[in-house]
């Protein structure tokens, strides 16, 4: 079935996608920022990374809004509010809220999408669910790392790489301070969590 762009759902759904990543990448900056207090560079900069792919996926959305433009779009829709004044809730808020965009959200509007025949919105909100899920499985990962107290140690040797400098060190444990640069431990990550797999 066909529809005019201006009178189907997946206008709405858009709006929606847009309003909630613009939301998300808000929440990832202010987790950026305590985690930041907290003197957990690490888990600052995974939301930061994270807050840009969001701000990416949401102009992703407004730009299929286009020929809409001048127009206002009213939407009713829930946002979540994740206000946690601890970095391991933090990661587990948004580790919930990335795979609920995967599993439920941006499938069920990319198959609105599609039965409306809209094939390129439909694509987008697919590819983007697949990057919720990388997203999803990065936060639970490091949360896992902060209730288990092995953010910066591990049960067998590992490589560290400091944020600031580059270094990297071999062993159980991430340097209090960074030998090159003199950076504190919260600026060391595991090799294998470094965006890309990059080393």
């Amino acid at each position: 079935m066909s529809v005019k762009f201006r009178d189907s759902e997946t206008k709405a759904n858009l709006m929606r996608a847009f309003a909630g990543e613009s939301q998300a990448r808000n929440r990832y900056v202010f987790s950026a920022d305590l985690s930041k207090k907290e003197h957990l560079h690490v888990i600052e900069q995974a939301f930061r990374f994270t807050a840009a792919q969001e701000q990416q996926h949401a102009k992703i959305f407004y730009d299929h809004l286009q020929e809409l433009n001048g127009n206002t779009i009213v939407i009713d829709a829930g946002y979540p509010v994740d206000n946690y004044k601890d970095v391991g809730k933090l990661l587990r808020a948004a580790q919930h809220n990335e795979y609920e965009e995967h599993d439920d959200v941006y499938h069920h509007f990319g198959e609105v999408a599609a039965s409306e025949g809209f094939a390129k919105v439909a694509a987008s909100f697919q590819k983007i669910a697949q990057i919720e899920k990388t997203h999803g499985d990065r936060f639970g990962r490091l949360a896992q790392l902060v209730e288990d107290g092995k953010l910066f140690v591990s049960d067998v040797e590992i490589g560290w790489m400091c944020l600031k400098c580059g270094n990297v060190h071999h062993g159980m444990e991430a340097p209090k301070v960074c030998p090159v640069c003199q950076h504190d431990q919260g600026y060391f990550i595991r090799l294998d969590l470094l965006p890309g797999g990059m080393a």
